[in-house]
């Protein structure tokens, strides 16, 4: 079972969380099965099918691209209908998820993102990770684009602008979506 979950990573060119996210269970669960635990959780039908499945990197996903600004306010995407009518994005080899597509606004995560790039963020991903980049939310509908880093908790600017500072939450943060993957045009 091991080699099996090794070559659909390697196929799909996924982490062990992909898969888990893919499959309905924990990053942990995914690490015990690579440590020679019994697959539970997850049917050895499930494995099967996404080993046999087509891979990731074939597959094309719409991502609709919504307008955002950095600290500007962000659509609630839930309550869209007719998502015919935004413009979408074709991407390959993003894992499972719930994406969305944003252009970013201002230069508070230029090193990463300059102003006018897209980030593609996974609405389903919103656990918090040393490191990752996040779209974030308050409670007046305004939304902003950081790092989260722990102890103590906040988000960073990666910025070559010194002016911008780290957002320290005084309340449990609305995590709208982990960005997975920044596209910068040249």
């Amino acid at each position: 079972m091991k080699q099996t979950l090794e070559r659909i990573l390697a196929d799909r060119r996924w982490t062990q969380s992909d898969l888990a996210s893919a499959l309905g269970v924990t990053q942990a669960t995914v690490s015990r099965w690579f440590h020679g635990s019994d697959p539970r959780g997850a049917t050895r039908d499930q494995i099967r099918q996404l080993a046999d499945g087509p891979s990731a990197a074939s597959a094309l996903i719409r991502v609709p691209l919504i307008s955002w600004i950095s600290a500007g306010a962000l659509k609630e995407t839930a309550n869209i209908s007719g998502w015919e009518d935004i413009p979408h994005l074709e991407m390959a080899d993003l894992p499972p998820g719930d994406w969305i597509a944003l252009e970013v606004g201002g230069d508070s995560m230029d090193r990463i993102s300059p102003p006018g790039s897209i980030i593609v963020a996974n609405r389903r991903d919103t656990r918090l990770v040393p490191n990752a980049c996040y779209v974030i939310g308050d409670q007046d509908g305004n939304a902003t684009y950081k790092r989260w880093r722990p102890n103590p908790s906040r988000f960073e600017p990666v910025s070559t602008n010194p002016d911008h500072e780290a957002l320290f939450p005084t309340s449990e943060p609305t995590i709208i979506g982990r960005v997975r993957r920044s596209i910068i045009n040249m």
